[in-house]
């Protein structure tokens, strides 16, 4: 198998399929406020959103409420917030178009603690200089905040830009992990905990 059949192989395995069941969902209390959280029957994570989110989900009557699916999630997402985790280790399966799949997978790579901007995201995935505005576009579409970080795109000129969860958010994420210099005016970030009543939800 050659190297790009490979990729395009990976690839499909982390996309949902075209036609599926009513996702699994959960709810997890944040610093950023309740997180929203869906997965499929084997427990990969489809979506990750917060409140007033543009693009976020809301549960529908027919989601299934299943808070045992994320406990890995809830453990990795409360270490996150605490400071103790960098990287997260959780199973994902996404649906996008082909070139906005290239992009999510390129936020991957960038490390901890660090940004990138919008023109490095397109030459990793290929895309010329005229497609930054699709890329920025698939950026804004990913549908796994914090776990696949957007946040860590930040325009040329060191601007923090546009943030689907929206810019204090995106500015308290980039604090937690040392990208930015702290607000000391603001309290300090609390540890993540679960909501597992289910009361929360993002607006979509």
């Amino acid at each position: 198998m050659t190297t790009s059949t490979a990729t395009s192989a990976a690839a499909a395995r982390r996309r949902a399929p075209a036609s599926a069941p009513p996702p699994h969902y959960t709810t997890l209390d944040s610093p950023l406020g309740p997180l929203l959280l869906t997965a499929d029957a084997s427990g990969a994570l489809t979506s990750l959103s917060v409140p007033e989110q543009k693009g976020g989900r809301t549960p529908q009557p027919e989601w299934r409420h299943t808070p045992d699916l994320f406990r890995a999630a809830e453990r990795q997402l409360a270490a996150y917030f605490a400071g103790e985790l960098e990287e997260f280790d959780l199973e994902f399966r996404t649906s996008g178009t082909d070139f906005r799949e290239r992009v999510w997978a390129a936020l991957d790579s960038v490390p901890y603690g660090t940004t990138t901007t919008y023109g490095e995201i397109a030459a990793r995935v290929g895309a010329p200089r005229a497609a930054l505005r699709a890329v920025g576009g698939a950026i804004g579409a990913n549908p796994l905040l914090i776990v696949r970080p957007c946040h860590r795109v930040i325009g040329a000129d060191g601007s923090l830009t546009g943030y689907a969860g929206g810019l204090h958010r995106k500015t308290r994420l980039l604090t937690l992990e040392g990208a930015l210099a702290p607000d000391l005016s603001r309290p300090p970030v609390p540890s993540c905990g679960s909501a597992a009543d289910g009361s929360g939800s993002a607006p979509r």
